[in-house]
């Protein structure tokens, strides 16, 4: 389990006991307990368990229905998972899954001192997030700022002594696409292109870095997306000047 978080690069979660019953140096957080849950829900075998409200299994031929003990399951919408917790040290805990519109969150609740507490608190976290933010298509206004950029930049490019007098380019992968911006904030999206380089002597190799595309939100900066050579340019030698004063000649 240990490994595992590890992999994850959980860094302030350690486990003594598989069971999670109080131990010293056993403990998570909050943070990263919405880590481990979001990779749970991954798995489909998990994510079926965890929205299933009740179950009816045969044991030496007693048939009993077990409950989901998530209070918010089929009682608020959206909601498909994940679980409950407790323990005397740790208090009553629930963290919740929800779905709403394509807009998935994961909250979690940890040390409330009654279930009723920890239900509340949990409505108000979910209630909060689905009122106050929406999901914005950054990839959307990355991709049209880009083709600006390009556009512009295409033939501003240049390289000096190589078989190519331009060179082309490309957009890096980046990690968010779609993203929760507070409505208020969504106004203060910022997307823009800085320029690192616009003449190059070959040889150039591809990957090599052009300009970035910085998203911030309130001069924060979330993301910082490369732009990058896509090809290799050889560079001219003597041969290539002949050839090209021959071409001149006739």
């Amino acid at each position: 389990m240990n490994k595992k978080a590890q992999e994850m690069g959980l860094k302030d979660t350690h486990f003594v006991t598989p069971h999670g019953l109080d131990e010293t140096e056993h403990y998570t957080t909050a943070y990263e307990l919405a880590k481990i849950a979001d990779y749970a829900l991954n798995i489909d075998k998990i994510a079926e368990v965890v929205r299933t409200k009740t179950y009816t299994v045969t044991i030496n031929n007693y048939t009993k229905t077990i409950r989901n003990t998530n209070e918010l399951l089929g009682n608020l919408y959206g909601v498909n998972g994940v679980k409950t917790g407790f323990t005397n040290g740790a208090g009553r805990c629930l963290v919740t899954s929800v779905k709403r519109k394509g807009f998935d969150i994961i909250t979690v609740v940890l040390g409330a001192d009654t279930k009723n507490i920890r239900t509340k608190d949990s409505i108000s976290l979910i209630e909060y997030v689905y009122s106050n933010y929406e999901l914005v298509n950054l990839e959307e206004l990355i991709n049209e700022e880009y083709e600006k950029w390009s556009k512009v930049n295409k033939k501003r490019i240049s390289v000096y002594k190589g078989l190519e007098d331009s060179v082309d380019f490309k957009l890096c992968e980046y990690e968010y696409k779609i993203y929760p911006i507070k409505k208020e904030d969504i106004k203060n999206i910022q997307i823009e292109v800085e320029n690192i380089k616009t003449y190059f002597e070959a040889p150039v190799y591809i990957n090599t870095q052009i300009a970035y595309i910085s998203v911030k939100i309130k001069d924060v900066e979330l993301m910082n997306i490369k732009i990058l050579t896509s090809q290799n340019i050889e560079r001219k030698g003597i041969k290539d000047y002949l050839l090209e004063c021959l071409s001149v000649i006739i």
